[in-house]
């Protein structure tokens, strides 16, 4: 059974002993962060603050911050199911015969059932204030100690596409400046910016936005995905949870929001109107400049009537969003290889923070094919943005970050097999050469064949005999090994 709400999930981690309770007073200036931070990188559990300091209203972080919390929020023995899950719908295509296509239907029901589900009412708004609310009675943190103030930073934020109405949600972190505007941090690539321009574009002068704060936890990570532009998230995430996302129209706009949210935000941005957001501690592990971008104007508040304020933190790798990201990387692999068969898998070290580096293991089949991919990846969605890649063979365990260096270091002539191109770069990179344009490499680290100019023979890496192995098992038991 799909959870219900935020709090369905917190009961889940709570009887899976991924939760504390912090049941004294703690500052969300700071002392917060400082918290999470020491437990994510401890392997500490999922933080449920009760009395944080100035609020009313309690404060939940690091709720996906292990592999067993992810699959404890996607409800699966592991993310590789969900993966299995998107491959056999990708696979799935309809079958000759009558009989064979009775066959499907269950199967095409239940593709059915992932898109969201329209509600009259929801708890989201049990309380609605369009009077007299402030952003400042929520635990919002200061996470780092020259941020440029306090940040919403897991926020659902809902636009709507202004040439077809399409429905966006993003995740993107919120400067509060005061009780009742916010930055709208948009960088140029996504898509809630795409939104932005094609509306200014078209002459209007104000856009629409609400933003759900905490919900079920596939509601909540479907804002974070690397979808197809106007791949509605909410689809998504039916199909992550097995059941429809039940939507609830806003009171004061004509978005749509999850029902079991716990606080949303409604109000608009003035096309045009930007004012200086940041600096911000951000997952980089450095501070993101100071720069302008567009104000939102909160008109309304709506709110369970004991909400609880969902939130993480970035920083230093690894931290919550490391997971996050990995459980994308296992979840994206099949869409990634029906674009590129001969990928057999791939890994996003904590390091590398998403776009700093990939590294993809093939079965190479002709000269020249680890280019070729490299290149293909920099043309798939927000990989674009990688800044490195290092390509090996198949029979290289790409999640073993050691034996990966160990292979590419012994197996690359540098000026042979690494290769440069330009090309949009991730906003927060604060190394390329200009703001959202740069260098990229990538690194051919597979073994080279003939075709590729290599005229000695390839050594091969070392191995024991298994029968020595299987000799030496027997005589390691014996030793007491």
């Amino acid at each position: 059974m799909a959870y219900d709400d935020l709090r369905d999930f917190i009961r889940a981690l709570e009887k899976n002993n991924e939760l504390k309770r912090i049941p004294f007073e703690v500052d969300p200036k700071l002392e917060i962060t400082e918290f999470a931070d020491r437990s994510v990188k401890g392997g500490g559990p999922a933080l449920l603050f009760e009395k944080p300091k100035g609020s009313k209203y309690p404060l939940l972080i690091n709720s996906f911050a292990s592999m067993k919390r992810m699959e404890i929020a996607l409800q699966v023995d592991s993310v590789d199911s969900v993966a299995k899950r998107i491959a056999e719908y990708l696979e799935m295509r309809m079958p000759e015969g009558l009989l064979n296509k009775l066959k499907m239907l269950p199967k095409l029901a239940e593709m059915g059932a992932f898109f969201p589900k329209i509600v009259s009412k929801g708890a989201c708004q049990e309380v609605v204030k369009r009077d007299g609310f402030s952003l400042y009675d929520f635990p919002v943190l200061t996470c780092w100690p020259d941020d440029g103030g306090p940040y919403i930073t897991l926020p659902m934020v809902f636009t709507k596409n202004p040439e077809n109405g399409k429905r966006n949600c993003g995740m993107y972190r919120m400067q509060v400046y005061d009780e009742r505007t916010t930055g709208m941090h948009w960088q140029t690539h996504k898509q809630g910016a795409e939104h932005y321009r094609r509306r200014f574009a078209d002459g209007q002068t104000r856009m629409d936005v609400s933003v759900a704060i905490g919900a079920d936890p596939a509601t909540m990570y479907s804002a974070i995905l690397p979808l197809p532009p106007d791949l509605d998230e909410m689809m998504i995430a039916g199909f992550l949870r097995g059941s429809p996302v039940e939507m609830v129209k806003c009171q004061t706009n004509d978005i749509e929001v999850p029902a079991n949210a716990e606080i949303v935000l409604e109000g608009y941005v003035e096309l045009g109107e930007q004012r200086r957001e940041g600096p911000f501690g951000d997952h980089t592990g450095y501070y993101s400049l100071a720069d302008d971008y567009p104000v939102f104007h909160v008109t309304c508040v709506t709110h369970r009537k004991d909400p609880i304020y969902a939130t993480t933190i970035v920083g230093p790798p690894p931290m919550e969003d490391f997971y996050m990201g990995k459980a994308i990387e296992r979840i994206f692999l099949p869409l990634m290889r029906m674009q590129l068969p001969e990928v057999r898998d791939m890994c996003m070290p904590a390091e590398g923070i998403f776009h700093n580096i990939m590294l993809v293991s093939i079965r190479k089949s002709y000269p020249g094919h680890a280019r070729k991919v490299m290149n293909a990846i920099w043309g798939l969605g927000q990989a674009m943005f990688t800044k490195v890649i290092i390509v090996v063979d198949e029979d290289v365990d790409v999640q073993n970050v050691s034996e990966v260096a160990w292979r590419a270091l012994n197996n690359i002539d540098p000026e042979r097999d690494i290769q440069f191109t330009m090309g949009p770069i991730d906003s927060l990179d604060h190394a390329s050469r200009l703001v959202n344009y740069g260098s990229k490499m990538g690194v051919d680290a597979t073994k080279k064949w003939p075709g590729e100019g290599f005229t000695r023979d390839w050594p091969d890496v070392l191995k024991m005999a298994p029968d020595v192995k299987k000799r030496v098992d027997e005589l390691w038991k014996k030793a007491g090994l």
